[in-house]
């Protein structure tokens, strides 16, 4: 069966930069669209950035110049290179991934912004 995992979440300071990988396994698919989503505790699940499988990228205005979407089809892998760090960023990074049509949801990756 299919699984998105991700990883790479932590605890950095103010303006500092953390990697989270997306990996989709199980499956003889390639992924196509991905999405990667945040949800801080109160808050609804919001939209960060997503690259389609023609590599269009489109970001939230809340991360544009410091978010950096990426895809590696062959490996199944997605990255979402975040720079520049602030504590509004502190939340849960969801990877939503596209594969032969359907899309799967990983558990999220706990990242906290916080001096």
């Amino acid at each position: 069966q299919v699984q998105v995992v991700e990883s790479g979440g932590g605890s950095v300071q103010p303006g500092g930069s953390l990697r989270l990988s997306c990996v989709a396994s199980g499956t003889t698919y390639r992924i196509t669209n991905v999405a990667w989503y945040r949800q801080a505790p109160g808050n609804r699940r919001e939209f960060v950035a997503a690259i389609t499988s023609t590599d269009s990228l489109s970001y939230a205005d809340s991360v544009q110049g410091r978010f950096t979407i990426s895809r590696v089809a062959a490996q199944n892998t997605a990255y979402l290179q975040m720079n520049s760090l602030k504590p509004e960023d502190t939340a849960v990074y969801y990877c939503a991934a596209e594969l032969n049509y359907a899309n799967y949801w990983g558990r999220g990756t706990q990242v906290t912004v916080s001096s």
